[in-house]
C-alpha cells in the first residue's frame, strides 16, 4: 500500500484546466489520479504528465455512473488507503451545442436535466464515494463558476448557471456535514478560460484558471471552509 505521498483526485483531468491541475498539483508532490470517461484519453494525458517526471495515474470515472464511483473508491483504498485531495473538476455546458434558444422559457428541460447530472449529482455522486477514505485534513474542491453566483445572476444558459448555483449549495451543505470530520469544502470559479469549453477567445489562460484550484487544494489544514474562491480570494456566492 503507498502512502509516501498525499493523494489526489480530479475529475475530467484528461484535458484543460483538469489537465493542468493534475500537473499542478503533481509538481507539488501530490501523487495525483487523473480521472477521465474515456479509458484511452485518461491514459494518454496521464502518460503525457509522467513523461515530466510526474506522479500520476488514470482511472476511468464517469460521474453520472455510480458503478465508476464506486469502483474509483475501491481502487483508491486498494492503492493508497487513503485520499486527501478532491477536486471535482468534471463538467459540461450542453446549452452551448444545442440548437435554438438558450432563453431560461425556451431552453428544453431535458438538457437542464443532463446539466445537473454532470454538474451538481456528479460531485455529490463522487463525494459521497470518497469521502469515507479522508480524514482531517481532507480537502474537496468543487470547481464552480460565477455564472451560478446569486450575487450577480443573469440571463441566459438556465441549465449551466442552475447547475453551477446548485454545486455552489452542495459546497455550502457539505462544509457543514464534514465540518467535524476536519474536511475543508469550497467552491472556485476559475474564470473564463481558454479550453474546448471556454474557446479560443476566453480571457484567461489554463495558468490563471487553475491556480485558484489549486491553491483552495492546497490550503493548510487550519484553511477556511465553505467559500467561494476566485484567484484564491473570496468572492459573494
Amino acid at each position: 500500500m503507498k502512502k509516501q505521498r498525499p493523494v489526489a483526485v480530479v475529475t475530467g483531468g484528461n484535458r484543460g484546466l483538469g489537465l493542468q491541475t493534475c500537473r499542478e498539483l503533481a509538481q507539488r508532490g501530490y501523487a495525483v489520479v487523473l480521472t477521465s470517461r474515456d479509458a484511452e484519453r485518461g491514459m494518454e494525458a496521464a502518460s503525457q504528465l509522467r513523461d515530466e517526471g510526474l506522479d500520476v495515474s488514470s482511472v476511468v470515472l464517469d460521474v453520472t455512473s455510480p458503478a465508476d464511483a464506486a469502483g474509483l473508491a475501491g481502487w483508491l483504498e486498494q492503492q493508497y488507503g487513503r485520499l486527501d485531495v478532491l477536486v471535482n473538476n468534471a463538467g459540461v455546458f450542453l446549452e452551448t451545442a444545442q440548437e435554438g434558444s438558450d432563453a431560461a422559457l425556451e431552453v428544453r428541460p431535458e438538457l437542464v436535466l443532463s446539466t445537473f447530472a454532470t454538474n451538481t449529482l456528479g460531485p455529490l455522486r463522487v463525494c459521497q464515494a470518497l469521502v469515507p477514505l479522508m480524514g482531517a485534513g481532507g480537502t474537496i474542491v468543487n470547481v464552480s463558476s460565477g455564472m451560478g453566483q446569486l450575487d450577480d445572476m443573469q440571463g441566459r444558459y438556465a441549465g449551466y448557471r442552475l447547475s453551477k448555483a446548485a454545486l455552489n449549495a452542495l459546497t455550502r451543505v457539505l462544509a457543514v456535514e464534514l465540518a467535524d470530520r476536519g474536511v475543508k469544502v469550497n467552491a472556485v470559479c476559475p474564470g473564463w478560460v481558454r479550453t474546448d469549453m471556454g474557446g479560443p477567445k476566453a480571457a484567461r489562460s489554463l495558468e490563471q484558471g487553475a491556480f485558484g484550484i489549486v491553491a483552495a487544494a492546497t490550503l493548510p489544514p487550519d484553511g477556511p471552509s465553505g467559500c467561494f474562491f476566485r484567484d484564491g480570494e473570496p468572492i459573494p456566492w
